[in-house]
């Protein structure tokens, strides 16, 4: 995923505009930064671009899915369904809140399977977070048939497919709050960081107390003397990574165009030979293109076609063992 590999003018134009003022925390401190709010300009940007209601940015990913997880009310005891197939920071987030992680089948999207996700529901569960892997979408609408069916909630990890789409809407909008990854291998990056997406106001505001220590934020209070809401953490995201998110964000659309024009080429080269197969996408048109993935009749012949590829320059990897773990310690 580009992103890291486009920083340039413009990210530097705004983090030296950050730099200028000095004032590289989110809130308060109105007359020293002349009123300048990168990160409140970042999440404006990214709500109107993604086509949510709200949206609140956050230190990482995995703070977007901790803190939804405590907007949504998951604690100690709830299930929440996930898939198999995800990275580990989806588990660790249900774990932190005190939740049960349940691990449900990956479809040939590499995406959670429906089928299994319906099989995976006890009294317990009150929650599934699918997760559009690797730049492509999960069903969503088995799943959220399903959910709605159960009384579940849905968060939408939508860490490796920023930008991507399902039947015309934007990932991170079809579930109940979406979030968002932008470390330094996602589509768009700030370093480190995360948003949290709704259209749901006490979801936003709940997430909003929950990743900056239970603060209020009334209006025209002084920070700290408008009290807090309950207890929480701090999630914040810096002015310096909202500022680069805003650099970032107004490339996302061309770096996806881009994207979908090379995969378009090598995929329609590549299914000209014999035994190559490719993996299903769910809705083609919302693929952000980020990844193509060719499945080989056997472990000798990827590990040739590989080979080749490495030989010619071109990038490849087996990717299994990223998302794998082989033993966890009791």
């Amino acid at each position: 995923m580009p992103g890291n590999e486009l920083i340039g003018k413009e990210e530097e134009s705004q983090v030296a505009d950050v730099m200028k003022r000095g004032v590289l925390f989110r809130y308060g401190f109105e007359k020293r930064r002349e009123n300048i709010f990168k990160v409140a300009e970042f999440e404006e940007k990214f709500a109107r671009y993604i086509g949510a209601k709200y949206a609140l940015a956050v230190s990482s990913g995995t703070a977007a899915l901790r803190v939804a997880l405590a907007a949504l009310n998951i604690e100690k005891g709830d299930e929440v369904i996930t898939s198999a197939f995800t990275f580990i920071a989806t588990i660790e987030a249900i774990a932190e809140a005190g939740a049960v992680p349940v691990l449900a089948e990956a479809d040939s999207s590499f995406n959670l399977d429906p089928e299994d996700l319906e099989k995976k529901i006890t009294e317990r569960t009150k929650a599934v977070i699918p997760v559009h892997m690797f730049g492509v979408s999960a069903e969503m609408d088995e799943i959220m048939e399903i959910a709605k069916k159960h009384n579940l909630k849905v968060i939408e990890d939508n860490a490796e497919a920023c930008g991507g789409s399902y039947k015309g809407k934007k990932l991170g909008t079809l579930g109940d709050i979406g979030c968002f990854s932008f470390d330094y291998v996602k589509m768009i990056t700030t370093g480190e960081g995360g948003m949290v997406v709704t259209d749901n106001e006490n979801l936003y505001k709940e997430a909003i107390y929950y990743h900056d220590h239970g603060h209020s934020h009334k209006p025209n209070t002084p920070r700290g003397e408008e009290g807090r809401v309950h207890a929480g953490f701090n999630y914040r995201m810096g002015e310096l990574q909202g500022a680069i998110g805003i650099a970032q964000l107004a490339k996302l659309d061309d770096m996806i165009r881009e994207q979908r024009k090379h995969k378009t080429h090598l995929k329609e080269r590549i299914s000209l030979i014999k035994g190559m197969n490719f993996r299903k996408i769910p809705d083609p048109n919302g693929d952000i293109s980020a990844f193509l993935f060719i499945y080989l009749p056997d472990k000798e012949k990827r590990e040739r076609f590989e080979k080749v590829l490495t030989e010619e320059g071109v990038e490849t990897g087996v990717f299994a063992y990223w998302h794998y773990f082989s033993n966890v310690d009791p």
